[in-house]
């Protein structure tokens, strides 16, 4: 026999390298190829870009709304007499009746669903109806001349529909806890063009009290809700382009008495809006208890009188007062902080849809120009962006928040510095006076409300006696 043809050593080797090299790239490619986890990408991304193009509606309706309501109050004042008080009670009676879970802010809401492991309670706070109900109540609220805000109102929104996600049993995206964190950082993000305060948010706020593991569902929901922003706005900035700054070694009083001021300030409004929502005093109390639609009409009233005696300037957000102020065409009265924290509280205590987080940027504005007017020298509108970041950081104790949105709000890099210690200062004076961060103090009273509804009255009563 002819003998065999010895085979080469080196070909059991290729083969096992071609085998392995094959079992690699199965393994690397298979993620990407699979249906199922493209399913699920597509679908972050759809909730990402329905909560970016809700709030931006949101936006331009507000707009309309306040443009609407000025024109009225210019050619009849006295019309707000009316408007205030029957717009008031029917946003009030609406949320009560039809939609309960859209009262307030909307943040303390999507803190709320966020800590609750109850679907139930989720469900009473967060929901696509819910969604809806909120914009156009806030906006019925605008539209009264309420000194509500969009951003609350907007993070619920957020949160909402990224919580529609949750509900899947297969191909399970991510926690309720991280949807809910991604969505309210999208809503922040679309509702004021400022993606890294959205970010902020969303670490800082809304987890306080737990570790922040939703860092990539977070930032695919506030990118996608940002180009959605971009797609239809543009790559605009809330409060305009503010290059005013002052030097590091002229602004440490400015930094010191904004700070020590707003926070102050800010602290004790915190805790007054704290105390109102556990409830109010006396027969007042008894008033907004037993006739809250009455009660919410009272307020608006107070709203309209307070407006006719500023000439207006309380009315809405205070975006455009405070606008007006940063570009230097209009100033702002010594009595703005103050009437404006006014309207603020009355909208609060009506509990009718709308936030507070603007409008608390409009008091800012005018703490800044107060503080201004008993320093010397110029300072244009640098006082006025660190009185914004003073106050707001006062009432809702997030600093890095604060200073990061006011920053991207003003397109003002140069007074990075000064607004992180003016916001950290803050942040010390408000913790002594009101130890329980705003938000998170109004959650407890949502989670606590929620599970009143979800609980039948004869159960109640059953619980009693038991």
């Amino acid at each position: 026999m002819p003998p065999t043809e010895p085979q080469p050593d080196n070909e059991p080797y290729s083969r096992r390298t071609l085998n392995q090299l094959a079992r690699g790239s199965r393994r690397y490619a298979l993620p990407w190829l699979s249906i199922g986890r493209w399913h699920k990408r597509l679908l972050l991304v759809g909730a990402a870009l329905l909560a970016g193009l809700i709030a931006i509606l949101f936006a331009i309706g507000a707009e309309l709304a306040i443009a609407f309501h000025h024109r009225v109050t210019n050619w009849a004042p006295w019309l707000t007499l009316v408007v205030a008080p029957a717009g008031f009670a029917l946003m009030a009676w609406l949320s009560q009746r039809f939609f309960p879970g859209t009262e307030g802010s909307g943040i303390p809401q999507a803190i709320a669903a966020s800590l609750s492991d109850d679907g139930r309670i989720r469900r009473q706070l967060l929901s696509f109806r819910i969604a809806i109900a909120k914009v156009l109540l806030t906006l019925g609220g605008l539209l009264s001349g309420a000194s509500v805000g969009r951003e609350g109102p907007s993070v619920q929104v957020g949160a909402s529909m990224m919580h529609m996600l949750a509900g899947r049993r297969r191909h399970r995206i991510a926690s309720s806890h991280d949807l809910i964190v991604a969505g309210s950082g999208a809503g922040i993000a679309a509702a004021f063009n400022t993606p890294l305060g959205g970010i902020m948010f969303a670490i800082e706020e809304m987890c306080r009290h737990r570790s922040f593991r939703a860092n990539s569902t977070t930032l695919t929901a506030v990118i996608f809700a940002g180009l959605m922003s971009l797609a239809l706005l543009g790559n605009y900035t809330y409060f305009g382009r503010t290059p005013s700054a002052i030097q590091w070694h002229e602004s440490i009083w400015p930094i010191l008495m904004c700070g020590a001021v707003g926070g102050l300030l800010g602290g004790g409004f915190s805790r007054l809006l704290i105390a109102s929502a556990r409830g109010l005093p006396g027969q007042i109390g008894k008033f907004s208890t037993d006739r809250p639609v009455a009660f919410a009409a009272a307020c608006g009233l107070g709203t309209a009188l307070i407006g006719l005696a500023t000439g207006g300037l309380t009315y809405g957000t205070g975006y455009e007062e405070s606008k007006a102020a940063l570009e230097g065409t209009s100033a702002l009265p010594v009595y703005f902080l103050l009437a404006k924290m006014a309207v603020i509280w009355l909208a609060f205590v009506s509990r009718i849809p709308g936030g507070i987080f603007a409008p608390a940027l409009a008091v800012g504005a005018g703490l800044g120009t107060d503080i201004a007017m008993m320093l010397p020298g110029e300072q244009g509108s640098a006082m006025l962006v660190l009185g914004m970041v003073a106050f707001l950081a006062g009432m809702t104790q997030t600093p890095i928040t604060s200073f990061v949105i006011v920053m991207e709000m003003t397109a003002n890099h140069q007074m990075l510095l000064p607004l992180m210690a003016t916001a950290v200062v803050a942040h010390g004076f408000s913790k002594s006076i009101s130890p329980v961060p705003l938000y998170h103090a109004l959650a407890h009273l949502s989670s606590r409300r929620a599970e009143r509804r979800t609980v039948p009255p004869q159960d109640e009563t059953a619980a009693g006696q038991r």
